[in-house]
């Protein structure tokens, strides 16, 4: 309950450095959406509290640094343990199990490296699509690029939500609205890197032509 009660003040304090903690823990395996972040902070930089690019920016850096720690903790303690604090009381109180472990590491196979850009734009994916990458051990530095991709396209788009309702929403209105376009967003986001994703292979498969 501590821990709720942290979250819940790093919300009604939004600075750079509480949005770095919050997307951070984000990006981990803790249940909290970057949708309750992002455009709050992108609302008060509207307002002239914060500067929007550096919303996005540090945004995108928590999203990174609880990324990378969760590869290194999966690539560290190996797929059986993964699976089985999937499937303990803890696990559960993070909405986590096997079967959404499982579900990540087939997107990720099927996918391969660009899983990881596409992956930051999918709810229940979102958070976890560092895990396989760690237990594969896919190579660090293609992880922090496509995770910088991934991560910032997304806060980019909750940073412009967040940042035109100021002017048309009340502040006790704003987590409605935000609920309202994120699916659409989804949406568009997953059509957008799928056409990124088929670019690269159409490129790739291109130059490999004899």
């Amino acid at each position: 309950m501590e821990s709720i009660g942290f979250i819940q003040w790093c919300l009604d304090h939004l600075n750079y450095w509480t949005i770095t903690l919050l997307m951070a823990i984000e990006s981990s395996v803790v249940p909290l959406p970057s949708e309750v972040v992002v455009p709050p902070a992108a609302y008060k930089a509207a307002a002239g509290e914060l500067n929007i690019y550096l919303v996005v920016f540090f945004s995108t850096l928590g999203a990174l640094i609880g990324s990378v720690i969760n590869y290194y903790l999966a690539m560290w303690i190996g797929r059986p343990i993964v699976y089985r604090f999937a499937n303990s009381r803890i696990g559960h109180m993070l909405l986590l199990d096997e079967e959404a472990v499982k579900k990540t590491e087939k997107f990720f196979d099927n996918n391969g490296p660009l899983s990881i850009f596409t992956g930051r734009l999918l709810p229940g994916i979102r958070h976890l699509i560092s895990i396989p990458a760690g237990l594969s051990r896919m190579d660090i530095k293609k992880f922090v690029l496509y995770t910088a991709l991934g991560a910032g396209l997304w806060n980019i788009v909750l940073a412009a939500v967040g940042y035109y309702l100021e002017s048309v929403v009340p502040k006790a209105e704003l987590m409605n609205k935000v609920n309202e376009y994120s699916g659409h967003l989804t949406k568009f986001l997953i059509a957008f890197g799928i056409l990124v994703v088929a670019f690269i292979l159409y490129r790739t498969f291109k130059k490999e032509r004899p």
